[in-house]
């Protein structure tokens, strides 16, 4: 696992591996790569901009346009299928480690695959932060916990007005 890149397996992995490089040298970063659907499937592709501006429709014009030539030419997938882009949006998918730490502090619902030692599948809480192997939640009771990263199914932000201000508001440096 990479801190600036989200680890997908399956079709979802090849196609991460055909898109990664090019998105990147046009300054973007890939979030998630998930593809929906079977009969004509949806091939969803989150992206950040890499230099942390505000993600825009022009963005999402450019990087459809760029990987529509890139998957046509690649062609992951034997059927007709779509394309969509999109930005994470607030309440983001964590996938990176980039994603865990820089949101520490909000809330985060995270599920896994199987059930870990708790013998729990599900987990709401605050983030601490995260490495490459373990994403760390402090729970409601005031317990942090540290979860394996290679047993997360699924993990994202929880939309709350802190979080939204985060977001929404200009950050100030000095």
């Amino acid at each position: 696992m990479s801190d600036n890149r989200p680890t997908h397996t399956g079709l979802e992995g090849r196609i991460a591996d055909m898109i990664v490089e090019p998105l990147e040298a046009q300054g973007y970063e890939l979030v998630r790569v998930q593809v929906m659907g079977t009969e004509t499937p949806t091939v969803q592709i989150m992206a950040d901009r890499a230099d942390g501006t505000g993600f825009t429709v022009e963005d999402c014009e450019k990087i459809s346009r760029l990987l529509s030539a890139v998957l046509d030419v690649e062609d992951p997938i034997d059927s007709a299928w779509t394309l969509e882009v999109s930005s994470a949006g607030i309440d983001r998918p964590l996938t990176r480690t980039k994603d865990f730490n820089a949101y520490t502090g909000f809330d985060a619902r995270i599920e896994l695959n199987f059930p870990d030692a708790a013998n729990r599948k599900r987990y709401t809480g605050k983030l601490v932060g995260a490495d490459t192997t373990t994403a760390k939640l402090t729970l409601e009771n005031g317990e942090t916990v540290e979860i394996a990263r290679d047993n997360i199914r699924k993990a994202k932000l929880v939309l709350t007005d802190a979080l939204i201000a985060f977001t929404t508001h200009p950050k100030v440096t000095n």
